[in-house]
C-alpha cells in the first residue's frame, strides 16, 4: 500500500504574510528579538511566522504594525489571507510558486496565457504598461532556465476564440501566433486549442494548476475583482473536473498547431 500523501506544512498565504512582515521589520532594522519581546511570543515561533510555517494571530498583527508603523498594512493583509477564517494568498505570492512548480496546466478562456505571450501582446494587454509587462515577462524564464533544475513541464489549454480576437495590431496577433507554435516546440510545453462550442465550466474563468515536487497542488484563479491562489482540496478537485472537460474538447497539439497556421494565413497575414 503506497504510503499516504502529507498535506504540505507551509501555506502560500502564510508565505506571503512573512515575507511583507520581514520586509517591514528589515526597513525599519528592527530584530526578531525584539518582535519576541513586545508580542511575549518565543523568538522561535517569530521565525516561523515569517517563513510561513506558524500563522499569526490578529493581536500579534497589531501590535507588530503599531511597533514597525505599518499604518494598518499588516493588519489589512491579515484580514485579506484570513477570510472565513482560511488564509486565500493573494496574487503576489504566486510567482513564487509558479517557479518552484514541477507542472504547470493553465487555461485560459479569452486570450493566450501570460506565460506564452510576445511583449508587444503583454504590453497591449496591460494597457501599455511597461513594467507590468516586463514582469509578465520575466517570469518565463522559468520555461528555459539553465540553473541545474529542471524547467516544469507547462500544458497550455486555450479556447479558439483567443486565435481570432484582435490584441494590437494585426502584426501584433501574428507574431504572437507565430511564437506559440514556437513553444509548442519545446520538449516541457504542449500547446492545445480547445475548440469553442458548448457550455462548460471552463468559460466561468482562467486558472492555472501548479504541482509541485511532492505532489501537492495549489492553483491560481483569476476572478472579477482580483487573482486568487488556493490549496484547498474541494476547489482543486473541482479544478481538476474542469481539466477534465477542456482537455475532452481539445484538439491534439499537432491538429492546434494545423489551426493555429491556418488562422496566422487567413487572418493575421
Amino acid at each position: 500500500m503506497p504510503p499516504r500523501r502529507q498535506r504540505p506544512r507551509e501555506n502560500p498565504a502564510l508565505i506571503a504574510f512573512g515575507r511583507q512582515m520581514r520586509r517591514l521589520r528589515d526597513a525599519k532594522g528592527v530584530k526578531q528579538e525584539v518582535i519576541s519581546q513586545i508580542t511575549n511570543v518565543s523568538g522561535p515561533q517569530v521565525s516561523k511566522i515569517e517563513t510561513g510555517k506558524k500563522r499569526a494571530t490578529r493581536s500579534f498583527v497589531e501590535i507588530v504594525d503599531d511597533h514597525l508603523d505599518g499604518g494598518g498594512s499588516l493588519i489589512s493583509l491579515w484580514e485579506d489571507l484570513n477570510k472565513d477564517g482560511h488564509p486565500v494568498p493573494i496574487w503576489f505570492d504566486w510567482p513564487q510558486v509558479e517557479a518552484d512548480a514541477a507542472v504547470l496546466v493553465c487555461w485560459e478562456h479569452s486570450l493566450v496565457p501570460g506565460l506564452a505571450q510576445t511583449p508587444a501582446y503583454a504590453l497591449a494587454i496591460l494597457h501599455g504598461i511597461q513594467e507590468a509587462a516586463d514582469a509578465r515577462l520575466k517570469r518565463q524564464s522559468i520555461l528555459t532556465k539553465d540553473d541545474g533544475t529542471a524547467p516544469p513541464m507547462l500544458a497550455i489549454l486555450f479556447d479558439e476564440q483567443a486565435l481570432y480576437r484582435p490584441v494590437g495590431t494585426a502584426e501584433t496577433m501574428k507574431e504572437q501566433l507565430e511564437h506559440l507554435l514556437a513553444m509548442s516546440q519545446l520538449p516541457n510545453v504542449t500547446v492545445q486549442v480547445v475548440l469553442s462550442s458548448g457550455e462548460h465550466d471552463g468559460n466561468t474563468g482562467a486558472f492555472v494548476v501548479a504541482t509541485m515536487a511532492d505532489r501537492s497542488e495549489i492553483a491560481y484563479v483569476e476572478t472579477a475583482i482580483r487573482a486568487i491562489t488556493t490549496d484547498d482540496p474541494a476547489e482543486l478537485s473541482a479544478l481538476g473536473r474542469t481539466l477534465i472537460v477542456l482537455r475532452s474538447r481539445a484538439l491534439s497539439e499537432q491538429m492546434s498547431c494545423e489551426l493555429i497556421r491556418k488562422v496566422i494565413q487567413e487572418k493575421w497575414t
